[in-house]
């Protein structure tokens, strides 16, 4: 699918009391630059002179599972592969170095990813000049000829210019040519052959209009910001032995005979204007000259090798050209000693560094750091883009955030209506930039709908009538129509000779008089003529007044008619305003409601949640719970059956109940024989000292004997029986059920007592089988498998007792 880029349609803004002022919009221009390989995959291509067309590589689709797209862009113009670097600067830069010949403020810069074409499109390269040596040289074409003598115009340190009469201007001319290292640049120079093929530019170009009755002046300054700081690539800092040098370890300068220069800081002028304090500024006088100012401060320019450019940019350049204009005095050989009548004009050319990704450019150290205030700058032109954008459409007034980067906070008032602004998108169409691509598309999307207000033109009052009439006066020409006083004299009959040689001349006079009689009755003739004309003149003037009159009475009421429609228009529309206002005051307020109601019902759904958890935990533990009570009542119900299965009780031979089933006879050790005559005999019975799983699986019957001392001092045998049951678990389960008491007693024994004997309870009851009990409610449960180890469970049975 073709996803075509709209416009939001812009809300018109209308204030009070003051008229609306002209605004244009941010030309964006974009720059296609060639495949560096013929077989590489291609992510952008060109539809029209206006409009590009990007879409989503394979590659890129393949590493993000994504969709294959196609979106359209368009700029104000685009510029294909095949485009030279003239095509370019006639349609971008040329109309910047008009207007700045003619007053006015401009601000053109390069935007693009790392390797996109940038600096070939600012600078150029040998043989192909780019738009700055371009601009300069159609600057020195327009005004080479009316430029002021060098020093007559000096800078100072407060962004504005001072001008020195021709006797200071010489002394300072004196005083600079007698110093050993000039600063400033000269004609008389070599030209370096690095940038001398960039400088010659074939093509003639010159402003139109020039105003030939004043005169110039051209200075120059380059700066750049690194990691948010401003250099001044101009400054001349000399060589310091013990100081460190500024070498290619610590930063990527070519230059490794400077300490590092200090940065520079941003201030403010009366015109409320930004510039950076302490800048070099060059007067320059010819192309030559100020190319090689520009290529002095290049040398300086931070540049690194990445993985994606071999000398990649590694800061934002800014090289201004500013001219100054000051009209000539009364007799129009001077320059007029008035500072209030200079014009100052400038022109910024900007190359921005690349924006980039660090996993691509495999960035480290010095270079990740650079890398991130690159981004983090570019991110600040684009959000001051934005909030521009979104005051202008919406009527918001948000604060722009210029001052977050210097970048920015330096050409704030370009975009608060001091000059006209151009950005050209310079992209390459290769598949691996795609992702930078569709972010610069996008920027520059919201960058063509920022508007900014159109400068107004600056007048240059002068006192002399110009140099055209100067011209006119040493027989120059002025143009091609001649004036009114050469007409009239031409249509007077030419006068004869009044040379009289000879005292005898009667031929001379007379035609001299015929003559002089000719003209003046031509000039009479012409009176009369020029009376009736002015008479006609001032008839048709009366009559065109009056016409006048009554059509400014017309159009006065019609505009009386259009201003009650504009004012109820506005009453309407402040009306509106009002009732918008009310209604998104309304939306708020709904969305916070929205926005609690929202909260709330996540809030229940969570406790629903909760809720259901806790439910299904206790179902759960419910359905557990009835399979261990099923397993309890069918190990009940069995035990039950069983009891009831068993044969009958005899009363009388209670002990013989249990003949018929084998018993566990479970002696301990420690037992005592007590050599009564009474001894417990059990039939069929395996006899034990200590439990064993193997002896219970074998009988049904339990018995433990267990020895305790009386409270007369007589050993007490008891005989805990009960029944031996199989688990659900594979084991052996015991359930007591009956105690038999065999106690040996002494015919006197009650009536005395052992002194060792334990005293006898508070109460005088005797002591209970607590104990016994307490012992022996504990089975051992044992397993197959298992030999009296961990495979123990002791189970608690309720048991009875007999008297």
């Amino acid at each position: 699918p073709v996803t075509r880029r709209t416009k939001t349609p812009r809300k018109l803004l209308v204030k009070k009391g003051s008229q609306t002022s002209l605004k244009d919009p941010v030309g964006v221009y974009c720059r296609v630059r060639p495949l560096s390989l013929p077989d590489q995959e291609c992510c952008i291509e060109v539809i029209n002179n206006t409009t590009v067309q990007l879409h989503t590589p394979e590659g890129y689709r393949l590493n993000r599972n994504g969709d294959y797209k196609e979106t359209q862009y368009s700029f104000k113009q685009v510029f294909g592969i095949h485009t030279t670097q003239k095509e370019l600067f006639d349609v971008v830069a040329n109309p910047l170095v008009d207007d700045l010949i003619h007053g006015k403020n401009g601000l053109l810069f390069t935007y693009g990813v790392t390797g996109s074409g940038k600096t070939h499109t600012m600078t150029g390269s040998p043989g192909e000049g780019g738009l700055l040596p371009r601009c300069l040289d159609m600057i020195f074409n327009s005004i080479g000829s009316f430029q002021a003598k060098r020093y007559v115009f000096k800078s100072n340190d407060r962004n504005s210019m001072d001008i020195q009469c021709e006797v200071d201007a010489l002394l300072e001319r004196q005083k600079r040519e007698a110093m050993p290292n000039p600063k400033t640049p000269s004609s008389k120079r070599q030209i370096d052959p690095e940038f001398a093929d960039m400088i010659n530019v074939q093509e003639f170009c010159k402003a139109e209009e020039v105003d030939e009755d004043s005169v110039y002046g051209v200075f120059v300054s380059y700066i750049e910001i690194y990691n948010n700081y401003i250099y001044d690539l101009l400054e001349e800092v000399p060589f310091d032995p013990i100081k460190p040098k500024w070498n290619s370890c610590s930063t990527p300068m070519r230059n490794t005979d400077f300490v590092p220069p200090q940065s520079k800081l941003l201030r403010e002028d009366k015109n409320h204007n930004m510039y950076v304090a302490g800048c070099t500024e060059v007067e320059v006088k010819s192309t030559e000259e100020a190319f090689e100012v520009f290529w002095r401060g290049q040398k300086k320019r931070r540049i690194a090798n990445t993985h994606l450019n071999r000398e990649s940019s590694r800061s934002h350049s800014v090289f201004n050209i500013k001219l100054v204009q000051a009209p000539l005095d009364a007799d129009g050989d001077n320059v007029l000693q008035e500072k209030e009548q200079i014009t100052i004009s400038q022109l910024s050319l900007v190359d921005l560094a690349g924006s980039e990704r660090t996993n691509r450019t495999k960035a480290e150290g010095n270079r990740l750091r650079e890398a991130g205030n690159i981004n983090q700058s570019l991110m600040t032109l684009r959000t001051c883009m934005e909030v521009l954008r979104e005051n202008q459409m919406y009527g918001t007034n948000k604060m722009v955030p210029y001052r977050d980067s210097k970048l920015t906070h330096l050409f704030k008032n370009y975009f608060d209506g001091e000059g006209k602004v151009r950005m050209i998108v310079c992209v390459n169409p290769k598949a691996e930039d795609y992702e930078e691509s569709l972010q610069v598309m996008r920027f520059a999307e919201v960058t063509q709908e920022v508007e900014v207000a159109r400068p107004v033109d600056k007048a240059i009052c002068g006192l002399t009538p110009g140099r055209r009439y100067r011209n006119q006066a040493r027989g120059g020409p002025v143009g091609d129509e001649p004036l009114v006083t050469e007409v009239v004299l031409q249509s007077f009959p030419p006068l004869p000779s009044c040379e009289l040689l000879d005292i005898n001349d009667e031929q001379t006079l007379p035609r001299l008089i015929e003559a002089l009689e000719k003209r003046h009755y031509l000039r009479q003739m012409m009176i009369e003529e020029f009376h009736k004309q002015s008479i006609t003149f001032k008839a048709l003037l009366q009559e065109f007044d009056s016409t006048v009159l009554n059509k400014e009475n017309y159009i006065q009421g019609k505009l009386n008619e259009k201003e009650k429609v504009i004012t109820g228009q506005k009453l309407e529309i402040e009306r509106l305003e009002k009732k918008n206002k009310t209604l998104e005051y309304k939306i708020e307020i709904l969305e916070k409601t929205t926005t609690i109601y929202e909260e709330d019902k996540r809030t229940l759904q969570q406790e629903l949640e909760t809720q259901n958890q806790k439910l299904q935990r206790q179902f759960s533990d419910k359905r557990r719970l009835e399979a261990r009570l099923q397993g309890m009542v069918t190990e009940t119900t069995m035990k039950w059956e069983k009891e009831c299965n068993a044969p009958p009780i005899r009363l009388r031979h209670r002990r013989s109940r249990s003949a018929g089933d084998r018993w566990v006879d479970h002696k301990p050790a420690s037992n005592v024989q007590t050599e009564t005559v009474m001894q417990p005999h059990v039939p069929h019975a395996i006899t034990v000292s200590v439990a064993n799983e193997k002896a219970l699986a074998k009988c049904e019957k339990y018995m433990l004997t267990h020895q305790e001392l009386a409270s007369d001092g007589e050993i007490e045998t008891k005989l805990i029986k009960g029944d031996v049951f199989k688990t659900r678990g594979g084991g052996q389960s015991v359930q007591f059920t009956d105690i038999e008491t065999l106690k040996q007693e002494s015919p006197t024994g009650r009536k005395r007592r052992s002194p060792t004997a334990a005293p006898a309870p508070p109460d005088g009851t005797e002591s209970e089988w607590t104990d016994v009990e307490t012992r022996c409610s504990v089975a051992v449960e044992m397993r197959a498998g298992s030999q009296l180890g961990p495979g123990y469970q002791h189970h608690a049975q309720p048991k009875r007792k007999k008297p």
